[in-house]
């Protein structure tokens, strides 16, 4: 018996078979999970990134707020004739307590971190704390030294 000749110009069928073969159910779950690996080390980091930036926008806001009220002759009661943005970046208002009208926030030791007046966003959580040393009051970015400190509770 005889085998029929290929056509010319094509190549034999085991090799037109290698060519034309997809991927495998292996080598697509490596890929999967390679790639899920990748996500799972940059979601994280993109996600601490993005806190530090907007910890850093209520830094300079809080500043500006300042920078304004210290400016003035007097200091007002709220922050509504500032003509400052007074949202922090988490949505929640700045919270400006002037004395002797509010409760004065304390640092760990229990002392008075400002004299005239306080100002602080509550952060991420939307809740604080009179005291700095308070869990709820880490991630809050305030006013502390008379404006000598602006950053995160967590770091006075």
């Amino acid at each position: 018996m005889q085998e029929d000749p290929q056509p010319l110009g094509q190549p034999p069928k085991a090799v037109r078979r290698s060519n034309e073969a997809g991927m495998t159910l292996i080598e697509l779950l490596a890929t999967l999970a390679l790639a899920s690996s990748l996500a799972s080390i940059a979601l994280p980091k993109y996600h601490a990134v993005t806190e530090s930036a907007r910890v850093a926008q209520a830094i300079g806001d809080l500043q500006a707020i300042q920078t304004t009220l210290d400016s003035r002759d007097s200091l007002p009661d709220n922050l509504a004739g500032v003509g400052q943005n007074i949202m922090d970046p988490w949505g929640s208002p700045y919270i400006y307590v002037k004395f002797p009208a509010g409760a004065p926030r304390v640092d760990r030791f229990g002392v008075q971190v400002n004299t005239t007046y306080d100002l602080f966003s509550v952060g991420p959580d939307g809740i604080s704390a009179v005291s700095f040393n308070a869990g709820s009051s880490f991630d809050d970015v305030v006013r502390a030294n008379d404006g000598g400190f602006l950053g995160l509770a967590s770091k006075f």
